[in-house]
């Protein structure tokens, strides 16, 4: 088990305005053996799920807040939490800690954390540090075509967000120039989101996903958007599905995570 006392250290802590914490998640400060081999997070690669629990909590120890996930499907749902989600969250414990089949979330209320999975898929974090309204993104391929960004965003919107004031931090991935596809899917996806198209750096067919992710932002309106510029399949601080797969491997989760902080709320 870790220690109750030290919060889990994120790899990437970012800023997404007064008032907010985020952070991507890595490989350090987690108990799980190979091939997981660290902080796993995901509850569906066959990990110890009491030790995935732990980590789960750690993290929202270093957030300041009860960390809430969906069941993610690549699919393009939203699903709006608020305060009676945060007392569920405080009041049972992991066993609302998932929030049904969802690929994106958005909160308004204060000290309730928001987490989205990913091991080369995009991880999206969004804010308006003004209007008080947090989100995640899920966005991988059949995500990002089925316009999961923007559901999110109109859901934030919704909440009384603007676009020009929102904050986007576009997390680490596979990048475009890792992301081998076929030429066929290339051009279809390419179709739908421009500015996936991209070759990789040994000359094949490949999408870039982050890419695309900015793109739909941009012309939403979203004019402040952060990249890490952090490939998945070149960064050993994160997981690779993609890289695990080719060696008939498992491998573990990690997160983006954010939450509006409650006054005195940080460690």
């Amino acid at each position: 088990m870790l220690d109750p006392a030290l919060p889990a250290p994120p790899v990437l802590e970012v800023d997404l305005g007064p008032g907010v914490r985020a952070a991507f998640t890595g490989r350090t400060g987690g108990t799980s053996p190979a091939p997981w081999s660290g902080l796993n997070l995901g509850l569906g690669v066959g990990d110890d799920a009491g030790r995935v629990l732990a980590h789960r909590e750690s993290v929202g120890r270093w957030l300041a807040a009860p960390l809430v996930f969906g069941t993610q499907v690549h699919g393009a749902g939203v699903r709006v939490l608020s305060r009676d989600d945060r007392a569920a969250r405080l009041e049972h414990g992991e066993g609302a800690a998932t929030c049904g089949e969802h690929d994106a979330l958005v909160t308004a209320q204060a000290g309730l954390g928001l987490g989205v999975l990913v091991a080369d898929c995009v991880p999206v974090l969004l804010a308006d540090p003004g209007a008080r309204v947090v989100g995640v993104v899920h966005a991988g391929r059949a995500g990002l075509l089925a316009g999961v960004v923007g559901a999110a965003l109109g859901a934030l919107l919704a909440q009384g967000a603007r676009a020009d004031r929102v904050r986007a931090v576009v997390g680490p991935s596979a990048c475009g120039r890792c992301y081998e596809v076929p030429a066929r899917m290339r051009e279809e996806v390419a179709a739908v989101r421009p500015g996936t198209r991209s070759t990789t750096s040994w000359g094949t067919p490949a999408l870039d996903l982050p890419a695309g992710v900015v793109a739909e932002l941009r012309a939403a309106g979203v004019q402040e958007i952060t990249t890490t510029d952090v490939c998945t399949l070149e960064d050993e601080r994160f997981y690779s599905h993609r890289l695990a797969s080719r060696d008939g491997r498992t491998t573990g989760r990690f997160a983006g995570v954010v939450a509006l902080e409650r006054a005195g709320a940080r460690p």
